[in-house]
């Protein structure tokens, strides 16, 4: 019995011995998976910034050749491009334009997206599962072959250099996106909350409206970003459809400091960065949402 005692014993206090080992060897191995995770970071959050600092960096070039030289541009920094595209450019009728065209998008986008794919998400009408397919089929054509039918729809409507037409144009785009995402959100939120809306005397409507909407916020944040980013960096349309150099958006706009045998990039650099503030901030605006709503939709529960 005294042997048994003793070699327990024995065990007991060898086995805490054991312990700091191992537990030091855990930390290591914790210490250096997390400098290689913010190694891995910083070099990626360098590789996403560079163009951006290198972009502003040539907009204070006051050459429009000094991109060619960058080493030269430290020496002789200046804002003058940027009192230029400000003081003598459209730049400001530019910014309305975009504006305009972009914050329409978004609305009128938005809300035809959320009651369809609210419809698709809840109702079972005849056919509904074909509807959204054909919104997926409509995103398979090329910008060229849209083209000469829609200038065509809009010429007829007489709607040609018209910022609604513009709006209807890129609703084409935006909506069929939006709708499957949101539907995919709205199918994430539980059904007893429209009856819970119905006992409560709503019609379907007013259920969509006041109890489910505001549910899905995370998911209308993505679409509108969607719509507005749509809008906002698109070129081919605007070029196609905008006539008036005053209705240019930015992204048009843009294309006038480059002609047949001319480039003035320092001014489209800074150009650039300016265009650059209005997204930044209607990000900032949705980014509280947007992380939520871009995984939410992706199962169903």
């Amino acid at each position: 019995m005294s042997t048994t005692t003793a070699e327990t014993s024995a065990d007991v206090t060898e086995r805490p011995a054991a312990a700091p080992g191992k537990a030091r060897g855990r930390e290591e191995r914790g210490a250096l998976a997390s400098l290689a995770s913010h190694g891995v970071l910083v070099t990626a959050s360098l590789i996403a910034l560079f163009p951006i600092a290198w972009l502003v960096y040539l907009s204070l070039g006051p050459d429009k050749d000094d991109y060619l030289h960058p080493g030269r541009i430290w020496s002789k920094m200046t804002f003058d491009n940027y009192t230029f595209v400000l003081q003598e450019t459209n730049f400001f009728d530019w910014l309305k334009s975009s504006l305009i065209v972009s914050l329409g998008t978004t609305v009128i986008g938005v809300m035809i997206a959320a009651t369809t794919g609210y419809a698709v998400s809840r109702m079972r009408f005849p056919g509904y599962r074909k509807f959204m397919w054909v919104l997926l089929v409509t995103q398979m054509f090329p910008v060229a072959v849209l083209m000469v039918p829609m200038y065509q729809i809009l010429s007829d409507l007489q709607l040609i250099d018209t910022y609604l037409g513009l709006i209807l144009v890129y609703c084409s785009t935006a909506v069929p996106y939006c709708a499957w995402l949101l539907k995919g959100y709205f199918d994430t939120i539980p059904f007893e909350i429209d009856e819970a809306g119905r006992v409560d005397g709503l019609t379907p409507f007013g259920t969509f409206a006041r109890l489910i909407l505001p549910l899905a916020k995370p998911g209308l944040a993505v679409a509108a970003f969607y719509s507005f980013i749509t809008a906002f960096g698109e070129v081919a349309f605007a070029t196609t459809f905008l006539l008036d150099d005053e209705k240019y958006t930015l992204a048009v706009g843009l294309q006038s400091f480059v002609s047949e045998h001319d480039a003035q990039r320092n001014l489209m650099a800074a150009t650039a960065v300016l265009i650059a503030i209005p997204v930044s901030a209607f990000f900032y605006l949705v980014q509280k949402n947007m992380v939520t709503g871009l995984t939410a939709g992706g199962t169903k529960g």
